[in-house]
């Protein structure tokens, strides 16, 4: 994720580069795009989540096979000054996620007890302060940054089954912080926005087996997702 987004940043470095070389007077779309107090608008884009897990004891790692899900969304954006604006970006978050635990031998009881899938439909709730530089010509750089709420409509927090039973199980409420950058692009009808941000659970998302020395979750002191957004957004 570090190699990612490094690799990002220097790519808008060396694309504000050129793009000052070649063209330092472009012809200006939505002059005032940014001048009303309140502005809307929508996204979609790709996500990629991860677990980070903090365990009691040395043990073998749970292993997480990752795969690509999707984000779609609204945007509402408070205008604070020329560089500051508060935005609401409530969106619905889908992926799957497969845990692979260690420690299970034989056929059977690998078979039937190791891999336990995670779907997880989030609704996120988050409340991010974008922070931009002035507009180069037609494009202006920002970063964003602030907390989010999601709420997991795939938990099975309720569940009376637990992993004895094959259902792994997550708490419906989990509060994070998001960090990231992109690009405006004002187009001749509208701006588009690619970006790129990460997500960090602070709290633990785990619900624990009834047994305590559960060989899935009680040498587990805490599961938090880690993910990464690609959004493209349109206003």
């Amino acid at each position: 994720m570090k190699k990612l987004f490094f690799l990002v940043a220097l790519g808008v470095i060396l694309s504000q580069n050129g793009y000052s070389q070649f063209k330092e007077n472009p012809v200006l779309n939505l002059e005032n795009e940014d001048e009303p107090l309140l502005n809307w608008g929508y996204f979609l884009g790709f996500n990629r989540y991860d677990f980070k897990f903090d365990y009691k004891d040395f043990t073998d790692d749970i292993l997480v096979d990752q795969s690509i899900g999707f984000n779609v969304g609204l945007i509402g954006e408070l205008r604070l000054n020329r560089f500051l604006d508060l935005r609401f970006e409530p969106g619905l978050l889908y992926n799957s996620r497969i845990l692979n635990f260690p420690g299970f031998t034989g056929e059977d009881d690998i078979k039937r007890n190791t891999v336990r899938e995670v779907k997880s439909t989030y609704i996120n709730f988050p409340l991010l302060l974008k922070v931009s530089t002035k507009r180069f010509g037609n494009w202006k750089p920002f970063i964003i940054g602030g907390g989010s709420a999601s709420l997991n409509l795939g938990s099975n927090e309720s569940s009376i089954d637990d992993n004895s039973a094959g259902t792994f199980r997550m708490t419906k409420w989990v509060y994070n912080y998001e960090l990231g950058f992109g690009i405006d692009f004002y187009l001749e009808y509208f701006k588009f926005t690619p970006s790129i941000r990460g997500v960090f659970a602070i709290t633990d998302e785990l619900v624990r087996d009834l047994e305590p020395n559960s060989p899935w979750t009680g040498n587990l002191d805490a599961m938090r997702t880690r993910g990464i957004f690609i959004n493209f957004t349109f206003e």
